[in-house]
């Protein structure tokens, strides 16, 4: 009776599984198996025949400074919009279980309404308001005539500040639902010991928070490793002399803008191996520290 019991959750989730298998793991097949063809143009149209080339991709693609350069930049960008994002989130968080209901709920709508604005109509809007002769901020400030994407750094800022304008609800939404979880008493408990907001966070809500943590720190790192419409939008394909591509913009280019169908199925596949070993590392040490999702 024990062993049906605890085979139930697993049957249950067998129709999930089944649709989900279909939805990803054959377009992942069809991206690995892209990835060892020499598939171009000529192919596509029917000039040449496909051919098997196994690892020719991923040589060509591991002996190519750009991408490593490209690599480079995506990691730091990805990082400093998944901290931004968590900072921003966590600390709305908190100002919601601060404030009385009206105003939380004016927040959560305003968040929420920044989350589900289109990523290539929010990023239109953002070029609007630092265009340069136009825009907002620059009248706001008095900065006649300065182009914020011109430089690499501004423009990986500005995007950044869009990734993060769209991402942070999400993160704001779900640390509030797990704060409002924690039992009231051991908050009391803790104030009544003399430790204040800060200490309290830290020390009491972030450890009972990690499970919560766990999720929207492995979403981050997703969204924000895969970057591609707020790049591509903003920087109109990636920056001049793609000084501001990403990994998702460099395959698009590689793919359709080069018509090297293979090189950027390689891309795609490499992304995804980079995104699965940081979700398992990641997994691993909550494990280790004693924590079970």
């Amino acid at each position: 009776m024990s062993r049906v019991r605890t085979r139930a959750p697993l049957w249950l989730l067998l129709p999930a599984a089944v649709v989900l298998g279909g939805l990803f793991l054959y377009p992942m097949y069809q991206l690995g198996l892209l990835s060892v063809l020499d598939f171009t143009q000529a192919q596509v149209s029917g000039g040449r025949p496909t051919r098997f080339v196994g690892a020719e991709n991923y040589t060509r693609l591991f002996g190519d400074d750009r991408f490593w350069s490209v690599l480079g930049a995506t990691v730091l960008f990805a990082a400093a919009c998944v901290l931004a994002t968590l900072a921003v989130g966590a600390g709305l968080a908190v100002l919601l279980t601060r404030v009385s209901r009206i105003p939380r709920l004016l927040l959560s709508l305003a968040a929420l309404a920044a989350w589900a604005v289109p990523a290539v109509s929010g990023s239109t809007t953002w070029m609007f308001l630092f265009d340069t002769d136009l825009g907002f901020v620059n009248q706001l400030f008095g900065i006649e005539g300065f182009n914020w994407m011109y430089d690499r750094y501004t423009a990986f800022g500005l995007v950044g500040a869009v990734v993060v304008w769209a991402s942070f609800p999400f993160v704001m939404v779900t640390l509030y639902a797990g704060i409002e979880a924690i039992p009231k008493s051991v908050l009391e408990a803790a104030a009544l010991d003399g430790s204040g907001a800060w200490r309290t966070f830290w020390r009491i809500m972030v450890p009972m928070l990690r499970p919560v943590l766990a999720i929207v720190v492995i979403q981050s790192i997703i969204w924000d490793f895969k970057v591609f419409t707020q790049i591509y939008v903003m920087t109109h394909g990636g920056g001049l002399a793609g000084q501001n591509l990403t990994l998702n913009v460099y395959a698009y280019q590689q793919a359709f803008a080069s018509s090297e169908y293979g090189r950027g199925a390689a891309i795609g596949v490499v992304m995804m191996l980079i995104l699965l070993a940081v979700t398992l590392v990641y997994l691993r040490a909550l494990r280790r520290s004693g924590e079970q999702l």
